[in-house]
C-alpha cells in the first residue's frame, strides 16, 4: 500500500473511532445512520444501476448457467478468499482458526483442482470469512455511522476505508493480465449477485422501507461476524428495570406503583 494510501486510511479510521464514540444521542436510528439523506440517494442510485444491469444478467447467469458449473465457480473464488480469511484470523488473534483456514485453501488448492471442487468443508475443515474490517473491530475500532458506497453497497465508516487493505489481499485482483483480471472481477461480481437473488426476493417480501431493512440488517451481521456470532448485550438489548429481580430492593406497601429505576434520571417539572 502506498504512503498516502496508509494517510487516508489512518485519517478514516481516527474518524470512525471519533464519530463512533459520539453517536450515542438521539434515537438509534439517527445515531447509526447520520447520513441517512445521502445514503438513501446513493442507495436509490445503486439500485437504479441494479435493476437495469446487474440483476438481469445474474439472472441469465443462473438461467442458462448449469447448477454444476456455477457451485464450481462459486467454490474457486471462495477457496481464493480463504487464504485472505486466514490472515485476518491470525491478526485477530485466533491461531488455531487461521490454521483451520489454511489448511482448507491448500486443500481445495491441489486436490480440489484449484477450488472446483470443495473438499475441505466434508473433510471437517469449517469455512469462515474474514475481512480486515471484521479484524479493525476486533482491535476496538468502531463501525461509526452507516455508509452507503457507490455501487459497492452497504458499509460503515469503518468497513469503507478496509476495503483499501483487504484489496491487497484479494488473490483475483492480483492477477497480472489486465484482461484476465477483469474477466475474473467481473465473473466473480456477477456469482455473488446470483447468488443474492433468492434472499432479495425475501426482502422484497417482507420489507415495506427496503432501505432500512437492509441497513438494520448489515448492521446487525457485521456486529454478529466482529464477534463471531456471540455479540455482547447492547444498550437496546438491556431488559426494563424491575425491582422484584432485584433481592437488596426494599418491598413496598402494597398498592405503590414500583420505583423507577435507580439510574433512570427523573422527569422534571420544566420543559
Amino acid at each position: 500500500m502506498s504512503r498516502p494510501a496508509r494517510v487516508v486510511l489512518a485519517a478514516w479510521l481516527a474518524l470512525a473511532w471519533l464519530l463512533g464514540g459520539c453517536a450515542t444521542a438521539g434515537s438509534p436510528s439517527a445515531a447509526r445512520d447520520p447520513l441517512e439523506p445521502m445514503n438513501r440517494a446513493v442507495f436509490q442510485f445503486n439500485d437504479a444501476v441494479d435493476r437495469a444491469v446487474l440483476k438481469p444478467v445474474a439472472q441469465g447467469y443462473q438461467d442458462y448457467i448449469p447448477e454444476n458449473l456455477r457451485i464450481a465457480i462459486g467454490s474457486v473464488f471462495g477457496n481464493v478468499a480463504d487464504l485472505w480469511t486466514a490472515v485476518n484470523q491470525l491478526l485477530q488473534g485466533k491461531p488455531v482458526e487461521a490454521v483451520s483456514d489454511l489448511s482448507r485453501f491448500v486443500l481445495n488448492s491441489t486436490l480440489g483442482l484449484a477450488g472446483l471442487a470443495d473438499i475441505a468443508t466434508p473433510a471437517g475443515l469449517e469455512k469462515h470469512h474474514e475481512d480486515f474490517g471484521q479484524t479493525l473491530g476486533v482491535w476496538g475500532v468502531p463501525a461509526g455511522p452507516y455508509l452507503v458506497l457507490p455501487l459497492l453497497g452497504p458499509s460503515s465508516l469503518r468497513d469503507a476505508p478496509a476495503r483499501i487493505v483487504d484489496a491487497q489481499g484479494d488473490l483475483v485482483l492480483a492477477i497480472d493480465s489486465a484482461g484476465q483480471r477483469n474477466n475474473a472481477y467481473l465473473m466473480r461480481t456477477i456469482d455473488t449477485r446470483a447468488q443474492l437473488l433468492r434472499a432479495e426476493r425475501l426482502v422484497e417480501g417482507a420489507a415495506l422501507d427496503r432501505y432500512s431493512f437492509i441497513r438494520d440488517g448489515y448492521l446487525q451481521r457485521r456486529r454478529n461476524q466482529v464477534y463471531d456470532g456471540n455479540p455482547p448485550p447492547s444498550d437496546e438489548d438491556a431488559p426494563a428495570y424491575d425491582p422484584a429481580d432485584d433481592p437488596e430492593a426494599p418491598a413496598a406497601p402494597a398498592g405503590t406503583p414500583p420505583p423507577a429505576p435507580p439510574s433512570a434520571p427523573q422527569p422534571s417539572g420544566n420543559r
